[in-house]
């Protein structure tokens, strides 16, 4: 029997596998779910076994699914070190990557991204540009870090931006506050209350510049630089907040304070990667991008890859 199996196959396989069903796999390999769906069926109609039993949920491999997920678990790996070790040939292991970050939320994630990439790229000097930057791309232009966090990409000449993934803000209140018995809160709920951020413009608010200035609310505000602090002020009845809602699963875990979505059908928000154009197909630089979607997407509850 000729073999059908192509590398695409084997992403598709761990793919689903890992994200437990078609709709989630289709969006982390950025294919329509029929797409993907059509891979499987040409796969199965091949081999004449069914490769994931459909009744589950999430969706579990067969005998027949599981042999080809351990040969993607042993091939994709190896590829990828090949492709790695290749690109360090070609353009030498050495280099430099400091990190500007505008979102006082981004170490959750971050650091064990870095860890990752020291792992991959022993040879390239990691660092952090200290402080939290209102224009981190600026920083790009004058030479003084080669990666910015961003999360809106403003069209600016000689940037790249790079999607790294979306995620939901969620309002967070007091566990006995009369907001919290509302499903969802809207603009409006947000008028008499005090909002705590930390201390950065609006337009860097998701709550703000989506929600709240389009319906002309401004609410009072007070501002901290420590997600821990917002959480406190939150609890004790000092004002309400809107945080990822990935940052704060351990706090609602507890049941430290309430989470509600943001308007009927939730806020979504996303963080982008900024590089300079000249520089977007660095290979150690593209394996960083690479490197904070695969980790965020296992480790963060609720993320979303963005498109490519």
């Amino acid at each position: 029997m000729q073999s059908l199996l192509e590398l695409r196959h084997l992403k598709t396989l761990a793919a689903i596998r890992d994200a437990g069903s078609l709709t989630r796999a289709a969006e982390r390999l950025f294919l329509t779910q029929s797409a993907l769906s059509h891979q499987l069926r040409q796969l199965e109609e091949h081999y004449g076994l069914p490769l994931f039993a459909r009744k589950t949920a999430p969706l579990k491999l067969t005998p027949a699914g599981d042999k080809l997920v351990q040969l993607a678990d042993h091939l994709l790996p190896m590829i990828a070190n090949a492709e790695r070790d290749i690109a360090k040939l070609r353009e030498g292991e050495a280099g430099s990557l400091r990190i500007a970050v505008e979102c006082h939320t981004c170490f959750d994630w971050l650091m064990p991204a870095m860890d990752t990439f020291r792992e991959r790229w022993p040879e390239v000097e990691l660092d952090i540009v200290s402080g939290f930057h209102a224009d981190p791309v600026q920083l790009l232009f004058e030479d003084r870090a080669d990666l910015a966090i961003v999360s809106v990409p403003e069209a600016e000449a000689g940037i790249n931006h790079l999607p790294l993934f979306a995620y939901d803000m969620v309002a967070l209140l007091a566990r006995d506050h009369p907001l919290a018995a509302k499903p969802h809160l809207d603009a409006a709920d947000f008028a008499d209350e005090t909002l705590i951020t930390y201390p950065v413009p609006d337009d860097m608010l998701d709550l703000v510049r989506q929600v709240l200035k389009p319906a002309g609310i401004n609410p009072k505000r007070r501002t901290t630089e420590l997600t821990v602090a917002i959480l406190q002020l939150v609890a004790s009845r000092r004002g309400v907040a809107a945080l990822p809602g990935w940052s704060v699963q351990h706090y609602l875990e507890r049941d430290y304070v309430a989470a509600r979505p943001i308007t009927p059908g939730g806020l979504r928000a996303e963080l982008n990667a900024a590089v300079l154009q000249d520089r977007a197909g660095t290979a150690y630089l593209q394996d960083f991008v690479a490197i904070v979607r695969e980790v965020c997407v296992s480790e963060l509850p609720g993320i979303q890859l963005t498109g490519a």
